[in-house]
């Protein structure tokens, strides 16, 4: 479908270019983010890409509403490619036991080892899609047509802060203690949200990629007295 624009009350503007998860039609949301922020158009209060859209918010008194959809669809125009905005992340995880109590069982309803699991959320380069559902909540994608799994039948009341989780084509992050009914591979000892950092309280950011890395429970536990005590900063996460 052709982009288009949506009002959202007298405040916010849609471009919508289309009605999937589809990592292509993400590639063109980010371009269009990019594309805008390049601008420094004054009056823009935040933006927000989805898997499919981008949200702009502004104030009418500032920006005029006309010109804004003019300057959004002239940005839906620019061409997919390498975000300048965008990091490539690296993300320690340990898998399985008591950090990823569904491995187990991710491996026998695949009809794969749990070494193979792991081996495959390893190697795929994660694109984040978008963040929501929790504050800093990265929506990832995408796996392996064979590791794409239903969600669970009966949701968690509490999935512990940092979870590695898969449900359907995608994996996410849990940064915060919550209710969840995705599948728990394993855990990061990565802050996905922290509120001392103002300019970037969220980690990741839509258009990002990243790759998980397997690490033993004592790197696990060593990582995370770490970052407590402040040792490991948030850059040391970025892929050199």
């Amino acid at each position: 479908m052709n982009p288009r624009i949506l009002a959202l009350g007298d405040g916010a503007l849609t471009l919508e270019f289309g009605d999937r998860i589809d990592r292509a039609l993400n590639a063109k949301v980010i371009a269009a983010r990019d594309a805008l922020a390049a601008l420094k158009l004054d009056g823009i209060s935040d933006v927000v890409p989805t898997y499919r859209s981008l949200t702009v918010h502004f104030d009418p008194l500032r920006l005029d509403r006309e010109a804004l959809t003019a300057q959004l669809l002239a940005a839906a125009q620019a061409p997919p490619g390498k975000s300048a905005l965008a990091t490539r992340w690296n993300i320690p995880v340990v898998f399985g036991g008591q950090f990823g109590p569904d491995l187990a069982e991710i491996a026998r309803i695949t009809g794969r080892s749990e070494s193979t699991v792991i081996e495959a959320i390893c190697a795929a380069e994660l694109r984040v899609f978008l963040i929501g559902f929790l504050p800093g909540f990265p929506y990832l994608g995408e796996l392996p047509e064979w590791l794409r799994l239903p969600r669970l039948a009966t949701p968690r009341t509490v999935v512990p802060a940092n979870s590695l989780a898969i449900a359907g084509a995608q994996a996410a992050v849990y940064p915060w203690a919550s209710p969840g009914g995705w599948h728990l591979l394993g855990r990061t000892p990565v802050r996905l949200f922290d509120l001392t950092d103002a300019a970037r309280p969220a980690l990741l950011a839509p258009g990002d990629t990243l790759r998980f890395a397997p690490v033993s429970r004592d790197e696990f536990e060593r990582l995370a007295t770490d970052v407590a005590a402040g040792k490991i900063g948030r850059e040391d996460w970025r892929e050199a």
